[in-house]
C-alpha cells in the first residue's frame, strides 16, 4: 500500500530511481555520532528493512577510516518505522584496533529503537583464498525475464510493485513469491539475478550499502519457495527478524550478481533463509542470513 494514495503515478525506474536511492542513503550529519535518513515518498507503511539496514551502515561508516572496509553486519529489526518520520542513527565507537574497527549503530524513531546493528570494518590484507563451487546452468540476465515482464502476468497482484520506485534491476530464474497461489511450484533454490539500475559513484562503502539494499529484497522468499508457497492473499505473511551480511571480495553494486538463497531450516512459524551472491564470473563477493516470522494469511497477530 501506497502513503500517496489512488491515482499515484507509475513506478520510478532507471537511474532516475537510483538517484532516489542515493538521497535515501545520503545522510544528514547532526553531531559528531548522529546522523538523520527519511525515506522515499512513495513506499510500504512500513520503512522497507534493507533501507534501515543500508541506512545505518552509512552511520557506522562515515565514522571509520576509509581505509576499512566493512567486512561483516548483523541486524535485528525491533519494531517496524514510519516512513513518514525522519530516522535518527546514533553510532557507538566500539573499538578501533590496529586492523579492525567495530561500531554500533542504533536507529530510532520517536526516542525508540527501530534496528540496531554491529559492523566490523577491516583494512586490506593478504592471506588464504577459497570459494566453494559456483551454481551450473544458471541463465545469464538477458535470458531471464524482467520485473515488467512478470508484472505484466499478474494486474491483480501488483499492489506496492505498481508503485515505489525501483533502484534494482531483479530477474528472477523461476517464479518469484507474489504470482497467484498455485502458480509457484516448489523448488529447492531460489536464484534472481540483481544489479543498481544505474551508475553509481566510485565509492566502496557506498556499494556496500547498496548490497545491503538488495540483500533484504528476496532472500525471504526462498523459505517460502521450499513450500511453493507464496505472498499475500491466499498464502503467507512475514517479516523480518534479522539479518547479517558477509562482504567477501571487492565488487560493485551497479554490476549484475546472482543472488542464489535457499533455506535449510523453517519451524515454529519462523524461517531461515541463506544466500550467496556471485558476480558474473562467479567470485563470491557476499554472504546473507536471515530469520523471518512466517504466517499464513489470517493466522496470527503481528509481532
Amino acid at each position: 500500500m501506497s502513503r500517496s494514495g489512488p491515482g499515484a503515478p507509475g513506478p520510478v525506474v532507471g537511474q532516475a530511481a537510483v538517484d532516489q536511492l542515493l538521497e535515501v542513503l545520503d545522510l544528514r550529519q547532526i553531531g559528531a555520532m548522529t546522523f538523520v535518513g527519511i525515506s522515499p515518498e512513495i513506499g510500504p507503511q512500513r520503512v522497507f528493512g534493507g533501507q534501515v539496514a543500508g541506512q545505518a551502515l552509512v552511520a557506522a561508516g562515515r565514522t571509520v577510516d576509509p581505509e576499512r572496509h566493512v567486512h561483516s553486519l548483523h541486524g535485528y529489526f525491533v519494531r517496524g518505522g514510519d516512513p513518514s518520520e525522519p530516522i535518527e542513527y546514533a553510532v557507538e565507537r566500539v573499538r578501533d584496533g590496529h586492523s579492525f574497527s567495530v561500531r554500533r549503530s542504533v536507529a530510532l524513531q520517536q526516542g525508540k529503537p527501530i534496528f540496531f546493528m554491529s559492523a566490523s570494518f577491516h583494512r586490506a590484507e593478504q592471506g588464504l583464498d577459497h570459494q566453494a563451487p559456483t551454481p551450473r546452468d544458471v541463465p545469464p540476465p538477458e535470458d531471464v525475464p524482467t520485473m515488467a515482464d512478470r508484472l505484466a502476468r499478474y494486474p491483480e497482484r501488483l499492489g506496492l510493485w505498481a508503485i515505489i520506485p525501483r533502484p534494482i534491476d531483479a530477474r528472477y530464474v523461476g517464479e518469484p513469491g507474489w504470482v497467484a497461489p498455485g502458480d509457484r511450484p516448489a523448488q529447492a533454490h531460489q536464484r534472481v539475478w540483481m544489479r543498481i539500475d544505474g551508475k553509481l559513484p566510485d565509492d566502496p562503502l557506498l556499494h556496500a550499502c547498496a548490497l545491503t539494499y538488495a540483500s533484504d529484497l528476496t532472500l525471504l522468499d526462498s523459505v517460502l519457495s521450499v513450500h511453493g508457497e507464496v505472498w499475500g492473499p491466499g498464502g503467507v505473511v512475514g517479516a523480518s527478524l534479522d539479518h547479517a551480511l558477509w562482504f567477501h571480495r571487492p565488487f560493485r553494486a551497479d554490476e549484475w550478481f546472482l543472488y542464489d538463497c535457499w533455506s535449510p531450516s523453517a519451524s515454529g512459524a519462523r524461517g531461515l533463509a541463506t544466500g550467496r551472491m556471485l558476480t558474473r564470473d562467479g567470485r563470491h563477493i557476499a554472504s546473507a542470513v536471515q530469520e523471518g516470522l512466517l504466517r499464513k494469511v489470517g493466522a496470527g497477530p503481528e509481532r
